[in-house]
């Protein structure tokens, strides 16, 4: 069976299903119709009760994947007497209803049925805890809703794993475009809150220090380890946290540094070259570039791309960040990723271009596939 869209030809194994609205399980093998140009749109933390008139924006980008990166809903936020309150989900009808929701919000509804493919990961709100972690009594509900939403068929395998994490593998005219979806909810160990509260424009967190301590657990340590082995020329990595900023003191990997450094290893020992890190969480758009500037052993210069968030109202932003590269900017925005293939593969380049609610250029940055080479 061979289903056509202007860029995109899946072909399926026996037990693959699609859904015409996006979404491809059990494939090893997705094959791009060769243009020399491969496009990825993301996006992170968007309010199902309110508009979301962005996914117009996000269609005239025509991407061949979306990744919907986490805080798709936010099941853990009610409506109380007329006020905002924050807690953790407690039925399995809660996660159904914020869901449905985001389904029936028109320009999102219309997105998808246009979208070739669409993936994801899950935040803390969609997980259902803020700043949630394993501790969560509700995950199991919470990840068989979340398979619902994307659409994963009754009998995937990643139904009976533990955590959601998953992996695609793209054919770009016999070039690979892999791309892996990290859980970082289901097994992390707990936060290290700061005992003095809030410093000015930081976070309430501290860098853990027991090395124990873990965000993706043993399995999915081993997973991962597997994925990289595999031959790939660009590989788009998400995390719903940020992996390189941490100077801002919110929740990311910086939090775990030995599970950064363990990340940063895991690279290198793998020689898993052309690595690109996407995430969201923060209610803004910025990019990050870790080149070993604050002493970081980095296998090649560490990319990660922050978009977040298509419901946000403007605000302006005082935190550090010594690895931004370009403006920081809170207001909606989307993420834009394009890899510009070249006759010789380590030539070609990936266009990080994050847009706002019109469309606009908030930041652009060309990384140089080479660059991304052990």
């Amino acid at each position: 069976m061979l289903i056509k869209s202007r860029h995109l030809f899946i072909t399926f194994s026996l037990l693959s299903i699609f859904s015409v609205t996006g979404c491809a399980h059990k494939t090893s093998n997705v094959a791009i119709q060769d243009d020399n140009v491969f496009t990825l749109a993301f996006a992170s933390c968007a309010r199902e009760n309110q508009p979301q008139p962005i996914w117009t924006e996000i269609a005239k980008v025509d991407p061949e994947v979306f990744l919907y990166i986490g805080d798709n809903v936010y099941a853990d936020v009610y409506e109380v007497n007329g006020k905002r309150s924050m807690q953790p989900v407690t039925t399995r009808a809660r996660f159904d209803e914020a869901y449905a929701q985001a389904n029936a919000i028109p320009e999102f509804a219309a997105f998808r049925k246009q979208v070739p493919m669409m993936l994801g990961s899950w935040d803390d709100h969609d997980y259902g805890k803020n700043d949630g972690g394993k501790e969560f009594l509700m995950k199991k509900e919470s990840q068989q809703a979340f398979l619902d939403f994307f659409e994963f068929s009754k009998d995937d395998p990643i139904r009976q794993q533990e955590g959601i994490y998953h992996s695609r593998m793209f054919n770009d005219g016999g070039r690979k475009v892999q791309i892996i979806v990290l859980d970082t909810r289901y097994h992390r160990d707990a936060l290290n809150k700061n005992p003095d509260g809030r410093p000015q424009n930081k976070g309430p967190y501290l860098p853990v220090t027991d090395n124990s301590a873990t965000i993706l657990g043993d399995e999915q340590w081993l997973w991962l380890s597997k994925q990289l082995e595999k031959p790939a020329d660009v590989r788009l990595v998400v995390t719903s946290i940020q992996i390189v900023a941490y100077e801002h003191s919110w929740e990311g990997w910086g939090m775990f540094p030995h599970e950064r450094d363990r990340m940063y290893q895991l690279i290198t020992d793998k020689e898993a070259n052309g690595i690109v890190f996407i995430s969201g969480d923060r209610h803004l758009m910025e990019i990050s570039k870790d080149e070993g500037q604050l002493g970081h052993k980095v296998p090649y210069p560490i990319w990660d791309f922050t978009s977040s968030d298509i419901t946000r109202t403007f605000s302006e932003v005082n935190e550090d960040n010594s690895f931004r590269q370009g403006p920081v900017v809170r207001d909606t925005n989307f993420g834009e990723i394009v890899v510009n293939w070249a006759d010789d593969t380590l030539d070609s380049n990936i266009v990080l271009t994050a847009r706002d609610r019109n469309g606009d250029v908030l930041n652009q940055q060309i990384v140089s596939l080479r660059d991304l080479q052990m």
